[in-house]
């Protein structure tokens, strides 16, 4: 046993970011023998690397992350900036040169970014210019950390460093030996400002560039207020300078001088930004107090443990722990807090659909058709009361737009189908969310469901003949038509469980109850599976299942045609049975990789993840079958879920660069190891139910907002025992293929005994079955 002396040092610098691992010599060798590592000297954010998927690009996504660094929802994040100003790709692991430290907000590269600014420490000659004033750098000389960035710059001699709050941070540039310190501030295009105040050694200014939509008055409005007296500037437009302390144009930025000391110097720099006004601004500075750079460091780290903390995890190996608590850093980001304090202690927002500045709750940068799968479901578990925060910001989109978001970034963004902002509120209040005005949230759902919005990712494209047919025809000029149709249908049976949890009419719950099986009008009993199908009530021809797009999105027949999250039964007898179903599901991975590109003129990179992973159609890297692993339970053969569940959770993720099989997604990938990691996983939202997997670890302990603890149990878990023998819910045989999440709100223990082989007769019968529309005896 370490003295507590030697402990408190050893997590001084791992909190430093210089130690990796602080194994004893003796547990070491006892890890020789059971492979998994103590979390003794470890805390939660410790394992996780914001580098985790960076090493992507257009062609194929290990993640399309960048190093967020932020807390948990924060306004702001900042990162390192390897590419170009305005690159979705803004940071990718293979570079070998930063531009800048930039604050962003990007949910996704595809989405790219908003309000962006970004600081670079240069020395020995001011230079503006991106591609002049950028420096060589190593991984090795950098620390990445929830709540910390360092980087040597080589270039410079110097090394920067960030840490944050919510909507502010705190910058420490160390300087070396060269004549000249100076600080250049890119406020970059579309519409920029930067004013000098001396005197003050202050920066002011704002960004007003976004890729996204149409965003009425919008401006981030920045502060920085150096700790160091400012002896030279200079105010540039375009690159060039110009005379005064202030531009006001397309594409401002300023380079600031500091008195050079003999040897190292430091120059720290307090920035706060706001999308309401300057004033706001200063006013958000004061998130950083009195507090020094390192108390800051300090405070962030301990918000990210106690967010983290919410799920503790035991007897995994090192891989197993990295990768777990890298993929739950991942789903806290997004949506994130548009929301500031006023002077007056109130909740306020800029409001991305009128240009006003509103009171209430606002968040932006998430898509509901990625997260409306696990991500929601997770925070509704671990997160409930920043979730009904999230819920009050829905409202006011409602209000504000006329329509629900079903892409935020930050206001209505064109892109994706569905109208999947039905499962996110309609789940929120099934799963005991209260506190807010549903009412006028269950009014806006009904409006999205009838009607369609702005643009086309916006209410429902295709609504007059959905709402007529049953299905929004192939030949009509509707792209995405039959994953439209199938997304529809169970957004319908959102609506139908919360207008059934309102008391609404019959004949109301009896129209989306109805409407909810309207997946039946695209299955092709020839093929089994889902097809397009034209107006006149003839399938579309020819039809290749292996085809991208066309009438899908992002996949082909074989990944959306298991899109009955909500009437898994319903398809099972469409398919002719239990038996035929499990040999369809089975032929998923029993294929080879092939597919028709035809469609998109190319392979796109969601394509040739699925067609390297050597896992056969099954397409993990993408959001439409995600859930297909978990329905073997519905067929009565859990073991065969069990099997795959792990199958993935060991050969997708890795707590690397390259650790995602595509796009990370706002949390979507990332909660669907956190969920399957503890051995279960939400198929269909709106149910109170969890369909089962099996644990990856010996024992994982949720720490609910309740106060109450829920515990999985499986000490005989292992490599080779990925297999449920038996299990106990409190001390009770449990039998049933899931759980449900009021269950686990009341707190207990789910007890699972592990083995190496598949207990066949467990979870076989019907009554083990999770729930389908098909079977509920109380629909109305």
């Amino acid at each position: 046993m370490k003295s507590s002396m030697t402990r408190n040092w050893m997590l001084a610098l791992v909190g430093l970011g210089m130690m990796h691992t602080t194994v004893s010599i003796a547990q070491s060798q006892s890890n020789k023998k059971n492979n998994a590592v103590s979390q003794t000297t470890l805390t939660p954010v410790d394992y996780v690397n914001p580098l985790m998927g960076t090493d992507s690009k257009v062609s194929l996504s290990n993640g399309n992350t960048y190093p967020a660094v932020g807390l948990p929802w924060g306004m702001n994040m900042w990162t390192p900036q390897t590419g170009k100003n305005g690159d979705g790709w803004q940071y990718t692991y293979g570079s070998d040169k930063i531009r800048g430290i930039k604050q962003t907000h990007q949910p996704s590269p595809w989405m790219n970014d908003y309000g962006q600014f970004s600081l670079m420490p240069v020395a020995g000659h001011a230079e503006f210019d991106q591609e002049k004033r950028a420096s060589w750098f190593s991984h090795k000389s950098e620390i990445a950390k929830p709540y910390y960035y360092g980087v040597y710059l080589a270039d410079h001699d110097v090394m920067a460093e960030v840490t944050p709050t919510e909507r502010a941070s705190m910058f420490r540039f160390t300087y070396g030996g060269a004549d000249s310190a100076f600080v250049v501030l890119d406020a970059f295009d579309r519409g920029s400002e930067v004013q000098v105040i001396p005197e003050k050694n202050m920066l002011i200014g704002y960004s007003s560039r976004y890729s996204r939509g149409k965003l009425p008055n919008f401006k981030n409005y920045f502060i920085i207020v150096f700790d160091k007296p400012i002896d030279t500037y200079q105010i540039l437009e375009e690159g060039k300078p110009v005379s005064g302390s202030k531009s006001t144009g397309k594409h401002a930025g300023a380079i600031i001088g500091f008195k050079k000391a003999a040897g190292k110097q430091i120059v720290q720099a307090k920035v706060a930004s706001s999308f309401i006004s300057a004033e706001q601004a200063a006013l958000n500075l004061q998130e950083l107090q009195q507090d020094s750079f390192e108390q800051i460091k300090a405070k962030g780290r301990d918000k990210w443990n106690e967010v983290l903390g919410k799920i503790e995890i035991e007897g995994a190996t090192d891989e197993q722990y990295r990768t777990f608590y890298s993929t739950l850093y991942r789903t806290v980001f997004f949506p994130n807090k548009l929301y500031e304090i006023n002077k007056e202690g109130k909740i306020v927002h800029y409001s991305p659909y009128t240009g006003e500045v509103l009171p209430g709750y606002m968040f932006a940068g998430t898509g509901f058709w990625d997260t409306f799968r696990a991500l929601y479901p997770l925070l509704n578990l671990l997160y409930p009361s920043i979730n009904k925060e999230m819920q009050e910001g829905l409202l006011n989109c409602y209000k504000e737009g006329g329509f629900l978001p079903e892409w935020s970034s930050p206001g209505f963004a064109d892109i994706m189908v569905g109208n999947n902002s039905a499962s996110v509120v309609a789940e929120a209040y099934l799963k005991g969310l209260r506190g807010y005005d549903i009412e006028t949230l269950y009014k806006a759902l009904q409006h999205g469901a009838n009607n369609e919005g702005p643009m086309t990712a916006v209410g429902r494209k295709g609504v007059a003949y959905y709402n007529d047919l049953g299905y929004v025809p192939y030949d009509v000029g509707i792209n995405e038509n039959a994953a439209r149709t199938l997304e529809y249908a169970y957004d319908d049976f959102a609506i139908y469980r919360l207008a059934k949890a309102l008391g609404k009419s019959k004949e109301e719950i009896k129209l989306y109850a109805d409407r909810s099986q309207n997946y039946k009008k695209l299955f092709d009993p020839e093929t089994k599976l889902m097809r397009g199908k034209n107006k006149d009530g003839k399938f579309q021809s020819p039809f290749n299942p292996l085809k991208w797009g066309d009438a899908f999105t992002e996949g082909n027949s074989w990944h959306y045609s298991w899109s009955v999250f909500h009437d898994v039964q319903g398809l099972i007898d469409l398919m002719g049975g239990k038996t035929e179903f499990v040999t369809m599901l089975d032929s998923v991975f029993n294929q080879a990789p092939l597919f028709d590109d035809s469609y998109y003129g190319g392979v796109i990179h969601e394509i040739r993840e699925m067609q390297i992973a050597n896992m056969g159609q099954y397409a993990h890297g993408n959001q439409p079958i995600q859930h297909m692993i978990y329905l073997y339970n519905y067929a009565g053969e859990p073991w065969k879920a069990q099997y795959w569940a792990r199958e993935v959770l060991n050969r997708m993720y890795k707590p690397t660069p390259d650790g995602y099989c595509g796009d990370e997604d706002n949390g979507q990938t990332s909660a669907w190891y956190v969920f399957s990691s503890l051995g279960f996983y939400p198929v269909c939202p709106a149910m109170d139910e969890y369909v089962m997997g099996a644990p990856l670890f010996k024992k994982a302990t949720i720490h609910l907002e309740n106060g109450k603890t829920f515990t999985i149990e499986s000490p005989e878990n292992s490599a080779d025992n990925r297999y449920i023998k038996q299990a106990k819910l409190n001390n009770k045989a449990f039998e049933q293929n899931w759980i449900g999440h009021q269950t686990i709100q009341k707190g207990g223990t789910l007890a699972i005994d592990m083995d190496s082989k598949p207990n066949e007769r467990r979870g076989a019968n019907k009554e083990a079955v999770p729930y389908s529309f098909t079977l509920d005896n109380n629909k109305y």
